[in-house]
């Protein structure tokens, strides 16, 4: 994946296009499966995979993980609602409870 801070992703679907294409791109998964309503863990990726994937958009969008991300984002749209939220391009997701949105609050600058 390219280095550096992601530019030009600007709203969720494109976040979501971007996800997307990392997924496709760099591990091979076939875009068909790759939908908004998706098991993060059921697209054809490894439990590393996975990890890596948010280690490209942590590095990509400079965000930080709770490190129960992936308990709580469980399809291919909650991953992406969730980035745009922590960047400021979405509201916050429903799925995201108090106790979570704290936990991401306290490792990112999350706009209100």
């Amino acid at each position: 994946m390219s280095e550096g801070v992601v530019v030009g992703v600007t709203n969720w679907m494109q976040m979501f296009r971007w996800i997307v294409k990392l997924i496709r791109d760099d591990f091979g998964i076939d875009e068909k499966g790759l939908t908004r309503t998706a098991v993060l863990e059921e697209i054809g990726l490894a439990p590393e995979q996975l990890e890596q994937v948010l280690d490209f958009i942590r590095e990509g969008f400079e965000v930080q993980f709770p490190e129960d991300t992936l308990d709580e984002a469980i399809h291919l749209e909650d991953l992406c609602m969730l980035v745009s939220w922590m960047k400021g391009f979405y509201k916050k997701p429903d799925f995201v409870t108090d106790e979570f949105e704290a936990r991401c609050r306290s490792l990112n600058p999350i706009p209100a």
